[in-house]
């Protein structure tokens, strides 16, 4: 019995389907390999000198990245020159840094891009108790230490010195920065020490509270403001160094450029939003100057916007990383994105593929006929003597028809090609019996 053989799938096909799936399946992760790959564990990040604002807030993203499951190398440097290098992969190499407002002008880089402002960090100029001086420019003659070379805020006092008359060269103008300064201050090695940091620094902190100093404000801040865009004016407030003892006595204005969060341009997608939620939790809450949710912002315009921060900004964290941890958020972002192309590629082929099916059955089917129509008309025409041959030729299609396995939905049309050929074998037959017939006539004439 042949029967239910006609009955079994088309494995052939069904083998062909799913090879050709596994085929698109492992093009697609390919894909995400080399063109979408998951993103690193480990980044560095290129800090600043320790004391200052760049070197404190770095260990808090280190903390804070270290609960999602990445690490976060730190770098010290001498400051946002050093880090410029780094991040640019002159100096060694890091993937995100903070670097001052001011210093870096390349709206078109195409390696390097800003995820936006983070803090204010003000420039402070603390002078010995004793010295007369309320402006910059009454400074001149007077030792300074400017900050340390290499670093934003030698840069940015070199500046505001020449706005106020006082050359670049001059000789009391000493590159020092850090606990270095800070010494030279107390010990009466230099008058005035310049440095640019944020409130939170322990640096600007200790300086603060230092016996024998006290910080001058900027009575042109206004004008600075407009002279040099980058940066702010800021007001000190009577009191907020210490309300005790009534420090300052007076409000005293300031001027800050930015502290800017900038990374390479190829760092993940994945990595530049989590070091957005990253950098919201810890710049979000208000400071000494800063308002609440004032930072971080989109106020960097020196460098190209990531399109991460930019949606970051315009939308907040990426819809997964709000409901899932950062890892799985990423996996499962990986899934959707293999199975979308999967998805495009699936659909019409459920469309196709039945219709191949079809098309393969038949096709078989109506080859059949073809011969079976093709011996019909022969044995029409024929001499009888060739019956034995058309008989032979009708039994292989016969037996073909009988091996070929169909689906269940075609074995109909496979039985009526078997009552076709049941027919053209009854035409044949009755070839045969009239030539038989003929031949028992013509023999009993001549008897």
């Amino acid at each position: 019995m042949h029967t239910p053989e006609h009955f079994q799938p088309q494995h052939r096909w069904i083998l062909w389907s799913i090879a050709a799936l596994v085929g698109a399946l492992v093009g697609i992760l390919l894909v995400l390999h080399y063109f979408a790959p998951m993103p690193p564990r480990t980044l560095t990040m290129t800090t600043g000198a320790p004391g200052g604002a760049y070197a404190l807030f770095a260990e808090r993203y280190r903390d804070a990245l270290a609960k999602q499951g990445v690490k976060l190398v730190l770098k010290p440097s001498s400051g946002t020159i050093e880090n410029l290098r780094r991040l640019k992969g002159v100096d060694g190499k890091a993937d995100v840094g903070f670097l001052q407002g001011g210093i870096v002008r390349e709206p078109e880089s195409t390696d390097l891009v800003t995820l936006g402002a983070m803090y204010y960090e003000p420039m402070w100029v603390f002078v010995r108790g004793d010295l007369q001086a309320d402006r910059v420019a009454q400074l001149r003659g007077y030792r300074i230490a400017v900050g340390a070379q290499g670093g934003g805020a030698q840069l940015l006092a070199l500046e505001i010195l020449a706005a106020n008359g006082i050359p670049t060269d001059d000789p009391n103008l000493l590159p020092l920065g850090g606990d270095a300064a800070i010494a030279a201050l107390a010990n009466g090695k230099v008058d005035a020490l310049i440095t640019v940091n944020g409130a939170q620094a322990p640096i600007v902190q200790k300086l603060m509270k230092m016996p024998g100093v006290r910080l001058m404000g900027f009575a042109h801040a206004d004008a600075y403001t407009r002279l040099m865009p980058h940066l702010t004016r800021l007001t000190l407030p009577r009191g907020a160094i210490d309300l005790i003892a009534d420090q300052p006595p007076e409000d005293l204005a300031l001027v800050a450029p930015t502290a800017n969060l900038v990374a390479r341009s190829d760092l993940h997608p994945a990595l530049v939003a989590l070091l957005m939620q990253t950098a919201q939790e810890i710049h979000r809450a208000p400071g000494l100057f800063e308002k609440g949710n004032e930072f971080p912002a989109a106020r960097d315009h020196e460098l190209p916007a990531s399109s991460e921060a930019t949606r970051f900004y315009r939308s907040g964290p990426p819809l997964l990383q709000r409901v899932l941890p950062f890892w799985a958020a990423v996996l499962v972002d990986r899934l959707i994105w293999t199975l979308l192309p999967l998805i495009a590629i699936l659909l019409p082929a459920l469309r196709i593929v039945p219709a191949l099916l079809r098309w393969h059955a038949r096709s078989r089917i109506y080859r059949w006929y073809g011969e079976l129509k093709f011996l019909e008309e022969e044995a029409r025409r024929g001499e009888a003597k060739d019956v034995p041959r058309w008989q032979t030729q009708l039994d292989a299609i016969e037996q073909r028809a009988l091996r070929r396995k169909v689906p269940l939905a075609y074995a109909n049309e496979l039985y009526i090609l078997r009552e076709h050929i049941a027919l053209v074998r009854g035409f044949i037959e009755s070839r045969a019996e009239v030539q038989s017939t003929f031949r028992r006539d013509a023999g009993n004439a001549k008897g």
